[in-house]
């Protein structure tokens, strides 16, 4: 009975070591990013088989993993290490950089390997050696631009691997520039993946990887005129390896590595990589490449949820910020702003209009931004982009500080000659009041007369004259009586 048990144990272990990568990696990257998300990329099925031993399709946009088989397993990169050395060129020097190809940058390379057939003394541009380099796989311009950026091979390698590890490589070591075979010279496919998606980051990277044939021309330190065509069949038309979407492409091979080949497609605003590493002849690594391509482009879609006409981020930051008088004070002056290019990969069966938004504060002011448009599908949040503004704007700098706002707008000089409403009113208020005033002095003068009138009237009775013109009459009688009385009265 432990018999079976065991043998159902190993065969569960086998079965389980056997299954796709893609199968139980998960994307360690965060899916939130300033540039883009990516949704429900685990849930990927029914992808193909391929040949090659190491494999891995990437989003371009955000570094998400969309399948991944063996691709943090170390292997030889082979010519593919020039996508680095092409990138360090880009980034530390210019494209009409003079670039002298030395004795040793010439003759120093394995005798038989890849080369552009360019002399010793030749005096290239940049760009052009980068033609020799990508097009050609010409090991003698990557040991020239080696020279010319760090002084030798041994240091621009060291160069490489520090920029590897910056990008996010884990497994990656590098010996050279070309890809010649060393021990100690190794990637994976995910470093590789990596390594493409930031060389995409610029132009004169993407115009070279993507360019059929090139003209070296004939110059007082070059003989002749060199003609360059694209190693990578799988860009040109009339190969049967062909596949339209793929815009760019470096393929390599040695014995060690055998075949590898990293590019780039797009399709439906979609931008994936893929990486190819130890695959069994070019057919396979072609074969391989483009059905991976179909079934990712097949899988996922991209969606750009404030792009729509239903998004409006005025209204989305105001309900955000209906609780914060003095953010919402700040939204109003500082000219925000949102990529509405902010893409979210997500399954190609997946419903938009489940989408909704909202605004979440995370104020920066160092870097200019107020906080996030949260995109959600019900109540998981599948993406967040970055609400902006110039922090070294003026307006920016007064909000800052606490300092009044100044709205930009001037103020009308004023008319004083020019009736308004408000001197109008202002007029008939001061009217109205002087007509109260007038009619209580009016009354008060009134009583003032009748008072006056009234105690004249009192006084003119008081002095009124006797009918019989004598005003001493009654004392005349008076005395005439009292005259009477003492005749008559008895003497004593």
């Amino acid at each position: 009975m432990k018999r079976i048990h065991y043998l159902i144990l190993a065969l569960v272990l086998a079965f389980t070591t056997c299954l796709p990568a893609s199968a139980k990696e998960t994307n360690e990257e965060t899916p939130i990013g300033d540039n883009g998300a990516y949704y429900k990329m685990d849930e990927l099925h029914d992808s193909p088989d391929i040949v090659a031993d190491s494999a891995i399709i990437m989003d371009a946009n955000t570094g998400a993993i969309l399948y991944a088989y063996e691709a943090r397993t170390k292997r030889y990169p082979a010519s593919i290490t020039k996508v680095m050395t092409t990138l360090l060129a880009i980034e530390n020097s210019d494209m009409d950089d003079i670039v002298t190809f030395s004795d040793s940058a010439v003759n120093g390379i394995e005798p038989g390997s890849s080369s552009a057939g360019i002399n010793v003394g030749a005096k290239l541009t940049m760009e052009d050696t980068l033609y020799a380099l990508m097009l050609v796989s010409a090991n003698e311009a990557g040991a020239a631009i080696a020279e010319h950026v760090s002084g030798s091979n041994e240091e621009f390698a060291n160069l490489m691997t520090e920029r590897a590890r910056e990008i996010g490589c884990t497994n990656t070591n590098f010996k050279n520039p070309h890809g010649l075979p060393d021990e100690e010279h190794y990637t994976t496919a995910r470093d590789m993946a990596l390594i493409m998606k930031q060389a995409l980051q610029y132009k004169e990277f993407r115009k070279i990887a993507g360019t059929l044939s090139y003209t070296l021309k004939k110059s007082d330190t070059l003989p002749q005129d060199i003609p360059l065509y694209n190693h990578a069949k799988i860009m040109h038309k009339e190969s049967e390896y062909y596949y339209k979407p793929v815009k760019g492409a470096k393929t390599g091979f040695t014995q060690a590595a055998l075949n590898t080949l990293v590019t780039y497609a797009k399709k439906d605003g979609v931008e994936l990589i893929c990486v190819i590493l130890k695959d069994y002849g070019a057919d396979n690594s072609y074969h391989d490449t483009k059905h991976l391509y179909q079934w990712a482009f097949d899988s996922v879609k991209n969606i750009k949820p404030l792009d729509s006409e239903d998004f409006n981020l005025e209204e989305t930051i105001s309900k955000g910020t209906a609780e914060n008088s003095d953010l919402a004070e700040k939204v109003k002056f500082l000219d925000c702003k949102v990529n509405k290019k902010y893409k979210i990969l997500v399954p190609s069966d997946f419903d938009k209009s489940t989408v909704t938004t909202s605004f979440r504060e995370d104020t920066d002011e160092a870097a200019g931004r107020l906080g996030y448009i949260d995109i959600y599908s019900g109540d998981t949040v599948i993406g967040s982009a970055p609400v902006t503004y110039d922090p070294a704007s003026a307006t920016a700098e007064n909000v800052e500080e606490g300092k009044e706002i100044d709205d930009g707008l001037e103020t009308a000089p004023v008319d004083q000659d020019k009736l308004t409403p408000s001197k109008v009113l202002m007029f008939i208020a001061k009217l109205l009041l002087c007509i109260v005033l007038i009619w209580i002095i009016m009354i008060f003068i009134r009583r003032r007369i009748v008072r006056r009138k009234r105690r004249q009237e009192i006084a003119k009775r008081h002095r009124k004259p006797n009918p019989s013109g004598n005003g001493n009459s009654g004392q005349t009688q008076r005395r005439r009586r009292s005259g009477q009385n003492d005749k008559k009265r008895p003497k004593s």
